[in-house]
Parts: structure tokens; sequence; C-alpha cells
């Protein structure tokens, strides 16, 4: 039996979920960060469980023909990047399996798998960054949490960001550090500066730089910033501050205030004019969540007399890359500032056949059944958690010929689609998309038929 601290020769020949490397010892499993598909490592097991080990990396004896050098200096601390390490080949191929495995093992299905969609760009691809605020060594810093943590890995120039973030995060940081603006300090519930959030249109160029602190009313030496940095970045179109006063893990707070430029940006998606605002949900990949919309378009199979319900909206951009293929759109949001998006998004681009509603999805789904609505094709995208057995049951009893499911969990995708067989669907094709290269995420279009 394995002890911790022992030394010993490992083939790794899978990767799980979360990244890690697997090899057997004696037929006990055991973990490793940082590993690849076919090293032959010297490891030391660092914890022991009851049928399996974990254990880091001494020596890489033989490397994998997959192994790439890794040129993130921080990616061992900050665990955003948990594939950075071999070829994005290879994170494909480990990626398609993920999704394979869960409908087989946990749904039980066997779909037509079709070929796994790659991102082109691998870096420099997200829209969207949170960077948390710290005091370290009496100076504020941000960056990102280290793995299964809360403690700031100091680093504002991540590969996977614009280039332009780690500009105005460098010049923002200045400010704080030279106006003696405090941190917000976990522990003992004190201090302003809780995260620096920005956003920023893919194709419009423009950015939202979002403060969130602990109280708006003590935060007026922002003001100065604000005009500061705006001058120095004129793609900075909005200057908001949010207020979040609780001891959460809760990013947002519910009072935004504008302090300079508008309340939102504006962005380009699948062709039309999409507003953002810091609480609506927005595609961190726009280029290839454009791709991913028209894979769920083709397998919804639209004509002029399909009604499309959009369950879990957002701010509507799936239901609104195909409205205008479509005879009407229903689309169902429970945040509110996401469907007021989705209604100015409507008006900006002269839609006339899009109601929006703002409620739980199994809750409005009931109503919609109930007042006689029997859409043509569903699509879903719920969150990683998934959907509500009442959201499937109304989906089902409304009889759609199709169900098109995009799914951030292909775990809870499995589950669902499972469930759905049970209420008549078959789930006839999948397929994987990585909207997130060089990370453990992978995305997943499910197009099930009724039977």
């Amino acid at each position: 039996m394995l002890k911790k601290n022992d030394e010993i020769l490992l083939e790794i020949t899978d990767i799980t979920n979360e990244g890690n490397g697997v090899g057997r010892h004696d037929g006990v499993a055991v973990f490793v960060a940082a590993a690849a598909v076919g090293d032959l490592i010297k490891c030391r097991i660092v914890k022991v469980c009851k049928s399996y080990c974990y254990g880091i990396i001494i020596d890489i004896i033989k490397s994998s023909p997959f192994r790439t050098e890794d040129n993130c200096p921080v990616s061992k601390t900050c665990g955003g990047c948990s594939f950075r390490h071999f070829s994005y080949e290879q994170e494909c191929e480990v990626k398609d399996r993920f999704v394979r495995a869960s409908f087989e093992r946990i749904g039980k299905l066997r779909p037509e798998y079709e070929s796994f969609l790659g991102c082109e760009k691998q870096s420099h691809y997200r829209n969207k960054a949170q960077y948390p605020v710290g005091l370290q060594d009496g100076k504020a810093v941000c960056g990102f949490y280290a793995k299964r943590s809360h403690r700031i890995c100091s680093h504002m120039d991540c590969d996977l960001q614009p280039e332009v973030f780690a500009q105005i995060v460098e010049c923002v940081m200045g400010y704080v550090n030279k106006n003696g603006i405090m941190p917000y300090d976990e522990q003992a519930g004190n201090g302003l500066l809780r995260h620096i959030y920005l956003r920023r249109g893919e194709h419009s160029g423009e950015i939202m730089l979002c403060l969130v602190v602990t109280s708006i009313s003590k935060a007026k030496c922002i003001e100065e910033l604000a005009y500061e940095i705006t001058k120095s970045f004129p793609e900075i179109k909005s200057v908001v501050l949010n207020e979040n006063p609780n001891n959460t893990n809760v990013i947002l707070g519910k009072k935004t205030v504008t302090v300079s430029g508008s309340e939102t940006i504006t962005d380009i998606m699948c062709g039309n004019t999409i507003t953002i605002s810091p609480q609506s949900f927005y595609q961190v990949n726009t280029v290839q969540a454009e791709k991913l919309y028209a894979a769920a378009k083709e397998y919804a199979q639209l004509d002029n007399n399909t009604i499309l319900l959009d369950l879990y909206c957002g701010a509507g951009t799936i239901g609104l890359s195909m409205c205008r293929d479509v005879k009407k759109l229903i689309g169902v949001e429970i945040v509110p500032q996401a469907i007021e998006n989705a209604k100015l998004n409507v008006k900006l681009n002269n839609i006339t056949n899009a109601e929006f509603i703002c409620g739980d999805a199994g809750k409005v789904a009931k109503i919609l059944f109930e007042r006689g609505e029997r859409p043509n094709v569903i699509i879903a995208d719920p969150a990683r958690k998934g959907c509500d057995r009442q959201s499937l049951e109304y989906m089902a009893k409304m009889q759609p010929d199709r169900i098109v499911m995009i799914s951030c969990n292909h775990a809870t995708a499995a589950r669902d689609c499972a469930i759905l067989g049970e209420f008549g669907y078959r789930t006839e094709r999948v397929r994987g998309v990585d909207l997130f290269p060089r990370t453990t995420h992978v995305e997943c279009i499910v197009c099930l038929q009724r039977r």
C-alpha cells in the first residue's frame, strides 16, 4: 500500500475532468497535476486516500509526445489553465472524450457524436475578466485566485485576456496604491475595493470598467480615476461602480451606479447589436460562441412557421441569432437586468416577432403550457447546475418537435437528456465545442427529437 512521501515511477494513461493526469501503481489510481498522457514520471505521493492517491512530479523520465512548453509564468500557482502543458490538438481530443464519457456513463445514452469543434484562437480570446484585489506586504495587488483558495496570485497579464486589459488594470492599481485606497479584506470584512471587472465588445472594441466596492458612498475617490483612465483609454465607454457590502463569494452586488460614460456597452453578435451590462450574461468567447450558435441553429431546423422558445435566454443572444428565421420567439430568463437588455436588443435590431419574459424557467414553462403555447423548437442554455425537473417536464409537455440543449456542463446535460428520455425525447446528436482553450471547461450541443 502506498504511503505519503513514497516515490514511484508512474506512466500517465489518462486525464481527469479536473485536468489531473492519471496513472496506476499496483492497481491504485494516482492523480498528478501538470501531467500529460504518455509521460513517464518520477512521482512523490503527497496524499493517500482510501482507494486512490495524489502525487506531484519530481522528474519527467520520458516526456509525452503531446507535451509542450508552458509559457505562462504563474500557471502552476494560478490553476486557471490546466491544459497549457500539452498540445491543443490533444486538448480537443481529451475534451471530446469528456463529453462522450458523460453521455455514456451518466446518461446511459448512445447518440451520434459529431466532430469536435475546436477554437482557432487559443489566446487573448476572452471578452471578460474579474480580478480580485487584496493587500500583500502592505501593497494593494490584484490577479487571480490560486487553485482551490482565495489567495491572490498577483498577475495582471493573463494570456487568455485581451492585452489592453493588463494595461487598464495596471493603471487602476497604480491609482489605488498612489491614493491609499484600501482593498477589501475577506477575513476582517473591511476595506473598499473588492474586484476590478472588465468587459469588452469583441467586434465593437468598446470596454466597460466596473469597480466592485463595499460602499458606493465611500468611493468618491474613484471619480478622478474615471477621468484619468478614460483619457488614457478612449475605448473605455463605461465606468461603473457596483456595491457589494456582503461577506460572500458572489462578485457583484445588486446596486450599480454609472460614474462615466454610458450604463452599458454594445457589441455585434451574429449580425445583431447586443447591449451588455455588468450583470447580463454574454458568452466569454464571442467568435467561438457565434460558431456554437450557428451549430445550434442547424440542429434546430427552423423555418418561417416555427415558434421558438429560448429558455435561460440571458440577454437574448441565442434567440435573436435565429429570430429572423422563425415566426415567433419567446425568451425566458430569471435575471431582470438581462431581460431588460434583451428587450433593448430587440428595439436596437428592429425585431418585431420576439417576446421576453422574466422568471424562473420551470415556472414560466408551466405558465406557457397552460396558456396554450406549443413551440415547435425549444432551445435551453442552462447554468452549470443544469435544468430542474419542472423545466424538463414542461418542456416535454409542450411537445416540441426538437429540443436543442446548449450546456457548459456535459455531466448535467447528460443527466437532463436522460430525464427527457423518460418524457419521450431521444438524444440524437451531440457535439463538443471548445469555448475556453487551455482550461478544463468544455461546452456541448445536443439535439433531442420527440419520439
